[in-house]
């Protein structure tokens, strides 16, 4: 726990509660205790000097980094158990501008009496049986989605142009 690791290395160090700690700051001389540490319910670690120390100062002066203070990152993503991030909406209304393009152009290709390919089909119910690539903060999901999503979209375009 990173809570251990930080109490290990200080002076005069005594639980006052559930997840609460006083000590003698590191980072100055101090006799009595005039530091605080809590422990969020997150896995969090806060340290607070009342004589004005900084945490940088605090955790230098015990050889620790900023690291100390958070818990560990998980080692993989499982979608069920940790927070998806949002797309961005205005990627997600540009996957739906698109899709509404090639809805079209199959619409008007079957209102003018013309039948879909194969291709054409499968196309339709790409939509249906995947979820969109878009971009999200700056990086894009499902790259190869793209390109096929592009090389339909050129040849949907042709259709209605």
């Amino acid at each position: 726990m990173p809570i251990d690791t930080l109490l290990s290395r200080l002076d005069k160090a005594k639980p006052k509660g559930k997840g609460q700690w006083i000590a003698c700051c590191p980072a100055h001389e101090d006799r009595a205790p005039s530091m605080t540490i809590a422990e969020t319910d997150d896995g969090r670690v806060l340290i607070h000097c009342f004589a004005g120390c900084s945490v940088e100062e605090i955790l230098s002066a015990v050889g620790l980094g900023f690291d100390v203070l958070f818990p560990p990152k998980p080692d993989s993503h499982n979608p069920k158990h940790g927070i998806a991030k949002p797309y961005l909406p205005s990627a997600v209304l540009e996957v739906l501008a698109f899709e509404a393009l090639v809805v079209a152009a199959a619409a008007r290709q079957l209102a003018n009496g013309e039948s879909l390919d194969s291709e054409d089909y499968q196309r339709l119910l790409l939509g249906t049986h995947s979820r969109p690539s878009v971009a999200t903060h700056g990086k894009t999901r499902g790259m190869a989605s793209v390109s096929c999503a592009t090389k339909s979209f050129t040849r949907w375009a042709r259709r209605l142009g």
